[in-house]
């Protein structure tokens, strides 16, 4: 994975600083509908995690899954599940059951899928979510197709002192934007590292990668499992958000909205998946507002959009950014004594 040019890195800090300010500004720009604006925000970057674990799949491995709302799901409900009926849950543990139970899930799924390829490893993951959707609709304990509540949110505090109270949209905002931020930077960090280089290596050439001396299944399989957590994670904190979780949040049609979020935003590039989130996000809630069929018009966007930009939002940006180093390199290549002779009239 290249480096990120500097024009980008400040993009992303600027974006990130205005994205921070929202919740003391927003106010002032969106009113009486700030409140619905900040929980809207607040979602889309519960998205975008997804979204990013997805990337890690399909942009930098080269496996294409549909599997990312099984783990979203079943996350969620692990926590509605284990948190008492009237006493807010501890968050750390919570936390450490919602990572392992998607883990576990995304081991034990890569396990039994992770020799396949193509097609068979898309049916496979579709496979699985459905077995899950189909688990939590028809069961008594997970409260059926209705689904089920979470009454009172997770507590985060230490000692008893308490850190954040999530039952504030502001405080819920800021901890989904630093989780947001902080999955980003470590997957970055994680790509950049050895291992990073060989899930690239095997999205290029796998036989190559073999004849290395490296394990490719291995390899995948790890990276299955940590885009498994980051999913959960995301999951864990939809259902903190709504306090609700249903089967829906199960089936295979939330992968599919990851899928197209990381197509629009640019496979591979990880900051993308985050624009394609916004940009998805952004366009359902335009075209929603405008017409009962939003469908039409938005998968008529999204085709052009794919043809316009096939690498994506990400891949425009970093197309400008290579035009703009070419431009500089050019003009540095003129060098001080040929203008000194073409000035002279030499």
């Amino acid at each position: 994975m290249r480096p990120l040019p500097l024009p980008i890195r400040y993009l992303l800090l600027a974006l990130t600083l205005l994205l921070a300010g929202f919740p003391l500004f927003g106010e002032s720009l969106s009113g009486e509908q700030h409140a619905f604006h900040l929980q809207k925000l607040t979602h889309i970057m519960i998205l975008a995690l997804v979204a990013l674990s997805l990337d890690l799949l399909v942009g930098v491995t080269g496996m294409v899954s549909l599997a990312q709302a099984a783990f979203f799901g079943i996350a969620g409900y692990s926590l509605v599940l284990f948190a008492p009926e009237f006493e807010a849950v501890n968050f750390w543990l919570a936390l450490l059951l919602c990572l392992a139970v998607s883990g576990a899930a995304a081991l034990l799924m890569g396990l039994l899928i992770i020799r396949t390829s193509g097609i068979f490893f898309i049916m496979a993951t579709i496979a699985f979510s459905q077995m899950l959707y189909y688990l939590f609709h028809d069961s008594a304990f997970a409260g059926g197709s209705d689904g089920i509540y979470l009454f009172l949110k997770p507590e985060v505090a230490i000692a008893g002192v308490q850190l954040l109270d999530l039952e504030n949209p502001r405080s819920m905002f800021y901890l989904v934007l630093g989780s947001l931020v902080m999955v980003y930077l470590l997957l970055r960090t994680f790509l950049l590292a050895p291992f990073g280089r060989v899930l690239l290596g095997i999205k290029h050439n796998e036989d190559r990668v073999r004849s290395m001396g490296y394990n490719p299944l291995f390899y995948k399989l790890v990276a299955f499992v940590i885009a498994g957590v980051i999913a959960g994670y995301a999951g864990m904190l939809s259902a903190t958000q709504y306090g609700f979780v249903s089967p829906d949040q199960v089936g295979w049609q939330l992968s599919a909205h990851a899928l197209v979020m990381v197509i629009l935003g640019g496979m591979g590039s990880l900051f993308g998946a985050i624009f394609g989130a916004f940009a998805f996000e952004g366009l359902h809630h335009l075209f929603a507002g405008l017409t009962p069929h939003w469908e039409l018009p938005m998968g008529l966007v999204v085709i052009t959009m794919v043809l316009l930009l096939p690498r994506g939002i990400a891949g425009l940006l970093l197309q400008l950014c290579d035009r703009r180093n070419a431009t500089v390199v050019d003009a540095n290549k003129v060098s001080t004594p040929d203008v000194m002779k073409k000035e002279a009239g030499v």
